[in-house]
């Protein structure tokens, strides 16, 4: 969305660890992309791209489907570090040789710098790193020489200094590679000489930038949760362009104890165009008598859509609809194996853009998860609200096993309430990723006072 002065293009080649690369380019406050290993290099001819990251994958160079990208990349005259199966597209480019091992390699090695590269300049002469690889290079491909080497493997790291093509048959973007970091900070500052200059300050004010000339004078919808994401989307949004933001929060009856009376409390303090709707009794009428969890997910979310429907009839002239969109569901969509079989949509406004023929807004589809916490410290969110264990989007309705009942959601919420007042209490809650209640209506064996009970 935003437009930014100097990136890194990552090419995904399947590799499970793909957005760990991008995640250790990012800590080191260099905005990176990661794209499929198809991409049109043409599309990025406007952007300052400084060099490219090949990830690995699980298909092997002696398939003759196996993946490969446009030349134009090698042509272009960039910086380029292959990684793994990366690394053995670089050697096959420039007439090296592969073979596969006689065992798939999978687990830590010990690297030995064997030569002086800028690749791993700082780099102790022994370090642990982590291999998954089932071919290896034998043949040195041309204008290349060894850089680093492990007990099984010569060629575990190699360099080509002149075009500035680098390739590591291990992975540095995993914590099992002791030096990984420095290895990554080495390639984007030293040999594509970034400035390291994205930070969350920088995301904040290209963002709203970026808003402000796409909506323009247009009115923009936005579901608000009560989650971190949505919660930031809104202040971001908010920030650029104020009234014209129509902020909906729906209570649907199945949200946490005093959530809808917390989040209204603390938006109207940040100064939110806000728009609740307590719509509870739908929900509950409409969930009365479904036990298929998939059943109630899309009866929620279909409930969410009419509702919203409604608010933005009151509303009048609404043209955008606001999402809060992250960045692994931009991956997901553009991935090399293509869309997953189902991405889930957002579960209160799915089909509103379509029905309602809405341009869409996603403030955050450049952001990880963590990103998005980082960006709401600095808008100004209070901590105990970032850090909240994540819930979801058919709230308790998911937790309760059967139908669902106003009563069974009364018993869920306190219990789920005082199991996390006393996570807070022993000061554990934090340490917990998540944690949570849930209802099973049917009668289970216990112990009451000495006695067996069956309730």
């Amino acid at each position: 969305m935003a437009t930014y002065n100097e990136m890194i293009l990552i090419l995904d080649f399947g590799s499970q660890y793909t957005q760990l690369i991008a995640r250790r380019v990012r800590e080191a406050n260099v905005y990176c992309e990661i794209v499929p290993c198809t991409a049109d290099l043409n599309q990025y001819q406007e952007a300052n791209v400084k060099g490219y990251i090949l990830s690995g994958g699980p298909s092997s160079l002696s398939d003759p489907e196996a993946p490969r990208m446009p030349a134009s990349f090698f042509e272009s005259n960039k910086p380029m570090l292959g990684i793994c199966y990366g690394m053995q597209l670089i050697a096959d480019r420039f007439g090296g040789s592969l073979a596969a091992s006689q065992t798939r390699e999978y687990g830590r090695a010990h690297l030995s710098v064997v030569n002086d590269s800028t690749l791993l300049a700082g780099i102790p002469a022994q370090s642990e790193v982590w291999m998954s690889h089932g071919d290896s290079i034998v043949d040195m491909p041309e204008g290349f020489h060894q850089i680093g080497a492990t007990d099984s493997l010569p060629m575990a790291a190699i360099g080509n200094p002149d075009r500035h093509f680098y390739g590591l048959q291990f992975h540095p973007e995993v914590h099992h590679t002791h030096e990984g970091k420095h290895i990554i900070e080495n390639f984007l500052f030293d040999i594509c000489g970034v400035k390291g200059n994205w930070t969350t300050e920088t995301f904040i004010e290209l963002s709203i930038a970026a808003i402000r000339q796409q909506v323009d004078n247009g009115k923009v919808i936005l579901g608000i949760s009560g989650g971190v994401d949505s919660t930031v989307a809104a202040i971001l949004l908010s920030r650029a362009i104020g009234r014209k933001l129509h902020a909906v929060f729906v209570d649907n009856g199945l949200l946490r104890k005093n959530e809808f009376e917390d989040v209204i409390s603390m938006l109207q303090t940040l100064d939110i165009n806000l728009h609740p709707v307590d719509a509870s009794s739908t929900f509950l009428a409409r969930l009365e008598g479904v036990s298929d969890p998939e059943k109630k997910r899309k009866i929620i979310g279909n409930t969410f859509i009419d509702i919203f429907e409604a608010e933005a009839g009151k509303i009048g002239g609404i043209e955008f609809l606001a999402q809060g969109t992250l960045y692994p569901d931009v991956i997901e969509s553009v991935s090399f194996k293509g869309p997953s079989a189902t991405i889930k949509s957002h579960h209160n406004v799915g089909g509103l853009k379509d029905r309602m023929k809405l341009k869409l807004v996603e403030p955050l589809r450049e952001l990880f998860k963590d990103e998005v916490r980082a960006t709401g410290r600095l808008l100004g969110l209070p901590e105990d609200f970032i850090g909240r264990h994540p819930f979801p989007g058919p709230g308790l309705a998911v937790r309760i096993l059967g139908n669902v009942t106003s009563k069974r959601c009364d018993l869920l919420r306190e219990v789920d309430f005082i199991f996390i007042e006393e996570l807070h209490k022993n000061n554990i809650y934090n340490d917990i990723w998540q944690a949570f209640a849930v209802l099973l209506p049917i009668k289970a064996v216990g112990v009451m006072g000495d006695e067996r009970t069956y309730e």
